[in-house]
């Protein structure tokens, strides 16, 4: 299957792409290119390769959850610039 120049035309209007257009011929090429590769990824035997969705095992390299004490009140807000009954005092940035 060939890209045409209206289909690229059309997918950059979908996409919201403004291609100009003394480059849609290129883009149109460059896209066919990326098909007949693909053709060729096609004739590839792959029987008894099973699929993978990463080349590499992953395994989780966060650290267990543990609940420990948190900052007191009085330590978290030690440094804050203003503070107002046991809470940050910040700039009101909304009106009403």
């Amino acid at each position: 299957m060939k890209i045409t120049n209206k289909d690229v035309q059309q997918v950059a209007l979908l996409s919201r792409l403004e291609i100009p257009a003394a480059e849609v011929e290129q883009v149109t090429g460059e896209l066919n290119a990326i098909l007949d590769y693909m053709l060729v990824l096609n004739g590839v035997d792959t029987t008894g390769i099973e699929p993978t969705a990463h080349v590499l095992p992953l395994q989780n390299v966060m650290r267990p959850d543990q609940a420990v004490p948190s900052l007191c009140r009085e330590l978290a807000l030690s440094n804050a610039p203003e503070q107002e009954e046991g809470y940050f005092k910040v700039p009101k940035i909304m009106e009403g």
